[in-house]
């Protein structure tokens, strides 16, 4: 492809590395500017709580629109984090804790468009696991009902917080929603129309899961293919394919980003950001991952640019 046909992807980081250390922008975008030499990021509700009291939050957008302009930073859209990710969210068996979920993302939706962040994503929710171990194939069908029935409302809520785009993370369970390729082509019939579209962030250890989809079938490669329309955003990470890592590039493992640049730029999806979203153990020194992440970015940068593709 020539220089003209093919710009070069955007490239940006998660805030999930800042999580218990950088955690106010006038903390982490130095970092992300001056050390990484990023200006696009994807913001962590980690870092933010949307429950906090209404000044707190005032307070905390307010300091996120001056960091982006003071730093020239871009924050694209604004992520669920691990900590809200831990419960189960919109499939809680209890109905009143999805009621408290969905809650919860309204408020989310509420601070994004405080901080002048325009999207918002993440997972759905987890069904409980059965007693005896076994896994069933799909959830049920009131289920899903009522999730798409949430993700409708959930949609003219954002709207009405001046959210543009809604986002999806397929992860590689069989208790949440969706993990594959059909259930997600399904559920962007079952939400076409939405005030606010809901789209899919497709994520590099997710979709490449071999326990789950098998050696053969656990390609990011067919979800590009099959759900490139409704594909918004890309998180990139290093992997395995034996568990979802959320490696750093200084890893030794089965991700190559010159082939994952490439595959994104065959699927038609170059202009589809992708963010490195690595995590790290709490008690690691701050040093050594400012240094992996420098260096991982070092390899990405020219991976996904464009005069290699």
């Amino acid at each position: 492809m020539s220089d003209r046909q093919s710009p070069s992807i955007p490239l940006g980081i998660n805030l999930s590395f800042c999580v218990k250390r950088w955690v106010t922008p006038d903390l982490w975008a130095p970092i992300v500017r001056e050390k990484l030499g990023l200006d696009l990021v994807q913001m962590s509700f980690d870092l933010v709580d949307p429950t906090w009291p209404n000044d707190v939050l005032e307070d905390c957008a307010s300091d996120l629109r001056a960091a982006k302009d003071r730093h020239a930073i871009t924050i694209h859209s604004a992520f669920i984090g691990l900590a809200h990710y831990t419960f189960n969210q919109l499939l809680h068996p209890d109905p009143r804790l999805r009621d408290v979920a969905e809650e919860w993302m309204k408020k989310a939706y509420r601070f994004a468009g405080l901080a002048g962040i325009d999207r918002v994503g993440g997972p759905l929710g987890a069904i409980a696991s059965r007693t005896d171990g076994v896994e069933a194939e799909t959830i049920s069908a009131s289920d899903y009902d009522d999730l798409i029935r949430r993700m409708e409302r959930l949609a003219r809520t954002a709207k009405a917080s001046g959210i543009a785009e809604l986002y999806v993370e397929p992860t590689p369970m069989r208790r949440e929603w969706p993990w594959t390729i059909a259930q997600a082509e399904r559920m962007a019939a079952d939400l076409a129309g939405t005030p606010v579209p809901w789209k899919y962030c497709l994520d590099w250890g997710h979709a490449t899961y071999e326990p789950l989809y098998g050696r053969h079938h656990a390609a990011m490669s067919q979800w590009f293919q099959t759900l490139s329309p409704h594909v918004g955003m890309v998180h990139l990470q290093q992997t395995d394919f034996q568990y979802d890592r959320h490696w750093d590039f200084t890893e030794k493992g089965a991700v190559d980003p010159g082939e994952a640049a490439q595959l994104q730029y065959e699927s038609g999806l170059a202009d589809r950001p992708v963010f490195l979203e690595v995590f790290y153990p709490f008690e690691r020194d701050d040093a050594s991952i400012l240094n992996a992440l420098n260096r991982s970015m070092s390899i990405l940068k020219p991976a996904f640019a464009r005069e290699n593709h």
